[in-house]
């Protein structure tokens, strides 16, 4: 395929596509390079392997599975000319979102309820990993409800339709990209002791 041939939308659409692919390469290299920091740090002496992730990091991972689904839906609807249905599932994508992060926050209570902290004397390598770990994905999420913020609005400005939807869909393949990443985060830190 000639990524010099089509009109001028279609080269706009090709290149948004392609920089918002650089951007997951580059995330999934840095998410990458810690946990493969974590594998090596296991064979540490000081290494917690005993340590049990909190429930609420299960109970967000189901929400942002869920958010997935809905965020499917909402571009379901506007490929189907269902606007008013698209509006809903966008709306509940953004609660999702957000009880996502609330879910991860009450983790990190959970964490320091049982007396470990990210960093100071009953803090250790592992749990600092884990809280770096998930606060990073929690800051890609932000950006991830930041860009559904937009799409919601430019929704409302009527911008989308059957046939015009690129901005959705560039939000929905990100949002898609984090739910994979804390699918891969949660089961890595889970498995790896």
């Amino acid at each position: 395929m000639d990524l010099t041939q089509g009109s001028a939308a279609e080269k706009n659409a090709r290149a948004k596509k392609m920089m918002l692919w650089f951007g997951i390469v580059s995330l999934i290299m840095g998410f990458a390079g810690w946990t493969s920091a974590y594998i090596v740090s296991s064979s540490r002496e000081d290494w917690v392997s005993e340590l049990n992730l909190p429930s609420s990091f299960y109970v967000s991972t189901l929400i942002i599975v869920v958010s997935s689904i809905t965020y499917f839906l909402a571009k379901k609807a506007i490929r189907e000319n269902k606007v008013g249905l698209c509006s809903k599932w966008l709306g509940v994508t953004l609660v999702l979102g957000l009880a996502f992060i609330l879910f991860q926050f009450r983790g990190f209570s959970q964490m320091v309820a049982d007396g470990y902290y990210f960093t100071g004397p009953t803090s250790n390598i592992k749990l600092s990993y884990v809280f770096l770990i998930a606060m990073v994905h929690i800051v890609h999420v932000a950006a991830g409800l930041i860009s559904l913020l937009v799409v919601i609005y430019n929704h409302a400005k009527g911008k989308y339709g059957p046939g015009n939807y690129l901005g959705l869909s560039l939000g929905e393949t990100f949002w898609h990209f984090l739910d994979f990443l804390w699918l891969y985060l949660i089961v890595f830190m889970t498995v790896v002791k």
